[in-house]
């Protein structure tokens, strides 16, 4: 058992003062009590402590890449899909131990920012040739082997790609690295499995990677296979998607998904951009999470999900990081209630109702959302749930004259500097005075990855 005092903590019911946290020894939180007493052997935190957010989107690959598509090309021209044409050709020299060193980097700068789980939407499969390694989890794994080193607690999503549009066309040489047959994805996820068996920080899902990447009869013998567990799927991102998808079945996306197969709560749907009002209230009505990137999405022109009238239907959503062009949590969040008020022309949109704070209803609703989407007991600091605490700097310029109640307001509205001193990552004490506790090798690991990568 290890104890935590903290002086002031978001519990479920509201901030508490003198809040002891006990941990129990696989990393859970065994018992809470406010207006205690420190006792000797707690170590004690000054800042304000809140849930640890799922991160529940990413891409580890893409951190390598971050920043190097900004060159226009020709006039009119750049878009998602001129962009995932670069994301390709950079994936032409990532080997296991570059893929390892980038994804270890980026999940160190998650955890810094306050992302305490991640959801990695994992394609890359294959060696640079696009033959499969000896073992065929070799990529999968290395995502692993990052976060047992940074502590990050980790949903893997191995994807399963196997066309490179409707209809089941030939994948192009840009997807040799991710394409796997059903008997092969199978195989892959039950590697995994094995893997996760001992480890309480694993956790094991599937990845359709979307409709024009996994043709209808594939996806029904993979979903059928796998009853259990996360199913993420990217879905209505980019207005060409869904012209293809009309064209191809005479439905829209989201449509077609709900009218094939029975999503439910496991499912987490990846953007969702581009949704009728009909879709939209399906996706509430299921429980599916949907997974909102508002940076990458941004970044790559994509739109702007209707987040205000899917929250008033009791829509379930969460944030990633996706293609991790930036790394922060209240960047996503400050994007993601900023992009409402340009579209509506209001404030605090995403409030919840008179009188609330915008940062806290933000703040809870998508830790909660990405908890549920990566299959676990967090996003609350409750007993039960992983013991994912992150400490904010109280004495911050953007912390002075706060309330507890607008704490997280402070963090997302009033400035963009980096307020997480301490992070609690399944019990593991991982981010300490701001840094990483394996900040530096990871570091040099990077550097030499993207010196290699780069040159």
């Amino acid at each position: 058992m290890q104890r935590l005092f903290l002086k002031t903590a978001r519990l479920p019911e509201g901030w508490e003062r003198d809040v002891l946290v006990t941990i129990d020894a696989t990393g859970r939180i065994a018992g809470i009590e406010a207006d205690a007493v420190p006792p000797a052997d707690a170590l004690r935190l000054d800042g304000h402590a809140v849930p640890g957010m799922p991160n529940l989107h990413g891409h580890a690959h893409q951190r390598a890449i971050a920043g190097f598509g900004e060159r226009a090309g020709a006039e009119g021209a750049d878009s998602f899909w001129s962009w995932r044409a670069a994301m390709y050709r950079a994936l032409d020299r990532m080997t296991p131990e570059d893929f390892e060193a980038v994804a270890a980097w980026g999940q160190v700068e998650m955890l810094k920012a306050g992302f305490t789980a991640l959801g990695e939407f994992h394609y890359l499969h294959h060696d640079l040739d696009g033959s499969p390694y000896a073992d065929p989890a070799e990529m999968s794994l290395r995502a692993v082997a990052a976060a047992r080193e940074t502590g990050i607690a980790l949903t893997i999503l191995p994807v399963l790609y196997a066309a490179s549009g409707f209809g089941g066309l030939p994948p192009t040489e840009g997807q040799r690295r991710f394409i796997l047959d059903a008997d092969r994805f199978l195989a892959l996820v039950a590697r995994l499995e094995a893997e996760a068996a001992a480890d309480p920080h694993l956790v094991v899902g599937i990845a359709p990677h979307s409709l024009r990447a996994v043709p209808p009869a594939l996806l029904a013998e993979v979903l059928a296979a796998r009853p259990t567990g996360p199913v993420h799927i990217h879905i209505a991102e980019q207005p060409r998607e869904v012209a293809d998808c009309l064209a191809a079945t005479g439905a829209r996306p989201v449509d077609w998904l709900y009218d094939h197969a029975a999503v439910d709560e496991r499912w987490c749907l990846v953007h969702a951009t581009h949704v009728t009002v009909d879709e939209r209230r399906r996706i509430a009505q299921s429980g599916a999470v949907a997974g909102l990137c508002p940076v990458t999405e941004a970044n790559l022109g994509d739109g702007i999900f209707p987040a205000e009238a899917f929250m008033a239907e009791g829509g379930c959503f969460g944030i990633g990081t996706d293609s991790h062009v930036s790394i922060g949590v209240a960047e996503e969040l400050r994007l993601l209630e900023y992009g409402q008020r340009l579209v509506s022309g209001r404030r605090t949109v995403l409030s919840g109702g008179a009188g609330r704070s915008t940062g806290e209803t933000l703040y809870l609703t998508t830790a909660g959302g990405g908890a549920r989407a990566l299959g676990i007991e967090a996003g609350r600091i409750a007993p039960g749930a992983r013991a994912d605490i992150v400490v904010l700097d109280a004495a911050d310029a953007s912390m002075i004259g706060r309330r507890p109640d607008s704490v997280l307001d402070g963090w997302i509205f009033a400035g963009n500097r980096p307020l997480v001193t301490d992070v609690f990552a399944g019990g593991r004490h991982v981010v300490a005075g701001g840094r990483h506790l394996h900040e530096d090798a990871i570091a040099r690991r990077f550097r030499a990855a993207l010196e290699r990568l780069h040159a």
